[in-house]
């Protein structure tokens, strides 16, 4: 029973958390630079396994009954629907898939290896990879399909412009900061949610 409020608590702190980042949102064309992606990720990487998915899962299901939690205070289906909605779905898939890479948090953790180091790494890396996936895909039925793409642009290279490689860097920075907070928040997370004292 302790547990179970344990672990609802902790989906909520970290969905609060998530929704708190609508407010970072800068226009660059048709796709904004956010933080919730990371936000995501990192997630996924603290909490770890299938729970690691569960905040993204809870802020995407607030924003689709209304709650102004997306990106610039926006929500509804609206949102899934316009050019940015598949980053969305892309989210939970990326938190999922960190979550499973980086494994339930332990707080052996807290003697920090090369192999654990490499894991979380992998894991926010990969994350943020895959989650591009359903976005682009998206983005380029979006832009076919309202008349965006250039003439002599195909629909690859004008998706890769719009909504891919201005973003790298960011993305990279990202990472690059998500990394060494996992692995210090991780084994205290652990400490609630698994050891075997609670």
């Amino acid at each position: 029973m302790k547990k179970s409020v344990l672990y609802t608590s902790f989906i909520a702190l970290f969905a609060a958390i998530i929704c708190v980042g609508c407010l970072m949102r800068i226009p660059l064309g048709p796709v904004p630079i956010v933080l919730q992606n990371a936000l995501c990720i990192l997630t996924g990487a603290l909490l770890g396994g299938f729970l690691g998915a569960a905040p993204t899962a809870l802020f995407l299901l607030a924003g689709l009954i209304g709650l102004p939690v997306y990106a610039g205070g926006s929500s509804g289906i609206a949102v899934w629907i316009g050019p940015t909605g598949g980053f969305l779905p892309g989210y939970l898939l990326g938190a999922l898939l960190t979550g499973l890479i980086s494994g339930r948090p332990c707080v052996e953790e807290k003697k920090l290896s090369w192999k654990v180091t490499l894991r979380i790494t992998l894991a926010i890396f990969a994350g943020m990879v895959i989650l591009y996936v359903p976005g682009v895909i998206h983005f380029a039925r979006w832009a076919a399909g309202n008349g965006k793409i250039p003439a002599e642009k195909s629909a690859f290279a004008y998706t890769m412009g719009a909504c891919v490689i201005p973003y790298l860097p960011g993305d990279l920075l990202k990472i690059i900061v998500a990394v060494p907070v996992a692995l210090k928040v991780r084994p205290v997370l652990a400490q609630y949610l698994y050891s075997e004292k609670k």
